[in-house]
């Protein structure tokens, strides 16, 4: 038996032990963006750094001004890059509780009629369940083999679901010790339940709010109305106006930099057999919109978007109050693509929003962080080893795609330790990371753990 054999061996044994060690960092409420659970962060980082410790990776717990990090690393000597393991330990909020089937922090194993299972609870997939498929493979490699195929480094943090507000400073205050030759990152996904695939496109995202202001105080509509500024009225028209009649962006220079797609893309892309209508069934619609003319995947892959997140003013409550509102709020993100400068967006966008504010009315912004779209170079040749690891675990091609959403980190690593990615990982659509309910396919986990053995294997190879 070979030495991959037996390591993949030992992660079969041993899927139990691996499941109850997930099951209790999953238990951990680690949800970053609610300062009452600050300790709960805590407790999930010294759960890691521990655990790492405890496989042979020394590791630590930095602390930060918010949620503190998880660094931890082993030098095998031998030749091959030193690669880096990015993943995230904290988790989204479980609001709305009452949709959930039970209790979001309890871990359990869903058996479906044709006897697939699932991992249900908050984190499982996203991204503790990721995470710990690394973890649990450098343990195997370690128990089995006495060590590593390659040296590793690992970081965890604990503020990605809450913007990641310590990271830069963290990167740049630490940049020696964790430049490394290649990430690994895994809060990625499957092109389906039984095709792998490695990301080499993220679009990037900048957001803003605005809070339009008109009379010094909410107006009876019945002695105002007709004659005083609707905030409400001004917010619509400005969300109106910011798509033309064939799903283009209207702001002037938005498309700078958005580059069409390649063919090589395009006729790999045709060959995923990928339905626009399955997709959207899913999520109980039916017809796409966005720019006429471009393939579905493009829709979410490779063109810039503008969406509304959220928009309110005036009365809230039961009932009806007849007033007209002082003020109106909207919140909007827009995902960048190719080159497009974030802040060159977001000039342009507050631009717009001023041209459509009447002269007696204000208007105010509260820009959201922006990062920039990230393309990954295919030729790399960390991206074929990654294709030949997965195809010998999953017995398929890996899929080439896209993202439609953004992994700031990514950039990060090239722009502050110049160091490229490699994003693999096995969540799947139907996940419902963020959602009530959130699973994680148990097939996922355990081919995860087998995949990334592989990974390691294939890395340390000239």
């Amino acid at each position: 038996m070979s030495q991959i054999d037996k390591v993949l061996a030992r992660i079969d044994a041993d899927l139990d032990n691996a499941l109850a060690r997930l099951f209790d960092l999953i238990k951990i409420p680690s949800i970053s963006t609610d300062p009452s659970y600050k300790a709960d962060c805590r407790k999930a980082a010294e759960w890691l750094a521990a655990e790492l410790t405890g496989i042979g990776i020394p590791a630590s717990v930095r602390d930060t001004a918010g949620h503190p990090m998880v660094v931890g690393h082993r030098k095998s000597g031998k030749p091959g890059p030193h690669v880096l393991f990015y993943g995230h330990y904290d988790v989204q909020p479980v609001d709305p509780l009452n949709l959930w089937e039970t209790d979001p922090f309890e871990p359990r194993i869903v058996t479906r009629a044709d006897g697939s299972k699932m991992i249900v609870a908050r984190g499982a997939a996203d991204d503790k369940g990721q995470l710990m498929t690394f973890v649990e493979a450098a343990r195997a490699y370690i128990a089995e083999t006495g060590d590593l195929p390659v040296d590793v480094s690992i970081l965890f943090e604990g503020e990605e679901e809450s913007g990641s507000p310590s990271l830069h400073p963290f990167l740049e205050a630490n940049k020696d010790e964790l430049s490394c030759d290649l990430a690994l990152v895994c809060d990625t996904g499957m092109w389906d339940r039984d095709t792998p695939a490695i990301a080499l496109m993220l679009r990037g995202m900048v957001g803003d709010e605005i809070i339009v202001k008109a009379a010094a105080r909410d107006l009876h509509s019945g002695s105002y109305g007709g004659s005083a500024q609707n905030p409400n009225h001004i917010v619509a028209s400005i969300i109106a106006g910011l798509h033309d009649e064939n799903g283009r962006i209207t702001l002037p220079g938005f498309y700078d930099g958005v580059h069409d797609l390649p063919e090589s893309l395009a006729a790999m892309w045709s060959k995923l057999d990928f339905s626009a209508e399955e997709f959207l069934g899913e999520i109980g619609l039916k017809y796409p919109r966005g720019e006429k003319g471009r393939l579905p995947l493009e829709h979410i892959w490779t063109r810039p978007t503008a969406e509304v997140n959220g928009m309110w003013g005036g009365y809230q409550g039961p009932g009806s109050k007849t007033v007209i509102p002082a003020e109106a709020h909207a919140k909007f993100t827009f995902r960048l693509v190719g080159d497009q400068d974030p802040e060159k967006v977001r000039e342009a966008f507050r631009a717009y929003v001023r041209s459509k504010i009447p002269a007696d009315c204000t208007v105010d912004f509260i820009a959201k962080d922006g990062s920039p779209a990230i393309s990954l170079n295919p030729d790399m040749p960390a991206i074929a080893k990654g294709q030949a690891a997965l195809k010998a675990e999953w017995g398929k091609e890996a899929a080439l795609i896209g993202m439609g959403g953004s992994i700031p980190i990514v950039g990060d690593f090239k722009r502050m330790l110049g160091m490229d990615s490699m994003l693999i990982g096995f969540g799947l659509d139907d996940d419902q990371i963020h959602s009530p309910n959130e699973k994680y396919e148990l097939k996922s986990f355990h081919k995860g753990i087998r995949s990334w053995a592989r990974v390691l294997e294939e890395l340390a190879k000239a």
